[in-house]
């Protein structure tokens, strides 16, 4: 079951409109903590910069939501980039979108489009990925059947964590509806034999 879609990693990316550097960073956080630092972290890197906008939300039902103009028009910054991330589903983020002036102004209207294409561009070049809860259930095998299980991975389920003991502890995950479908492949591939030691979901 999807939970929310987020960055898939960290992320740069640059443009140039009339004649101002726009550039893009972007990285997955948890946390408001891990976004501020973040935040702090570029515009220590381009304390030259005409300004360093950042924009983050966070929470798997976008709970946090905040930006900051860092000295452009009120509204033509940090607020658009929020609104754009929010429509197109994306949370735990961060965005830094850094600029320096080239001379020209933008206008309001150009100020938003230039700094919500600068922000599509930072989240193109991380990724987007979707964060599912998943079901991981915990089984001990006897080692004649681990061969089975491993050959049954892939539609319904995929294997974690292997150890090896006087018996084979083996983690599948699966997402919870496909619960009652995988216990009842690995009971029949095993012969009833897996002992199910533990079920949590993630």
């Amino acid at each position: 079951m999807k939970l929310y879609s987020t960055v898939a990693g960290e992320a740069s990316a640059e443009q140039v409109i009339e004649k101002s550097r726009f550039i893009t960073y972007v990285k997955p956080v948890e946390t408001r903590e891990e976004a501020e630092a973040f935040i702090a972290e570029i515009r220590g890197k381009h304390r030259d910069a005409t300004h360093n906008v950042p924009a983050m939300v966070l929470g798997d039902k976008m709970q946090i939501q905040w930006a900051s103009d860092d000295g452009e028009p009120q509204g033509t910054s940090g607020a658009p980039i929020v609104k754009m991330l929010v429509a197109a589903g994306i949370t735990n983020v961060v965005i830094v979108v850094t600029r320096y002036f080239g001379g020209i102004k933008l206008g309001t209207g150009g100020l938003v489009r230039a700094y919500t294409s600068s922000a599509k561009l930072g989240i193109e070049a991380a990724g987007v990925c979707d964060v599912a809860q998943q079901l991981c259930l915990t089984y001990c095998l006897e080692y004649t059947h681990l061969s089975k299980v491993q050959k049954m991975a892939g539609n319904d389920f995929n294997i974690g964590d292997v150890i090896y003991t006087d018996v084979v502890q083996v983690s599948v995950n699966c997402d919870p509806e496909k619960e009652e479908t995988v216990k009842s492949a690995i009971n029949n591939a095993t012969g009833g034999k897996a002992i199910l030691k533990k079920e949590e979901k993630k």
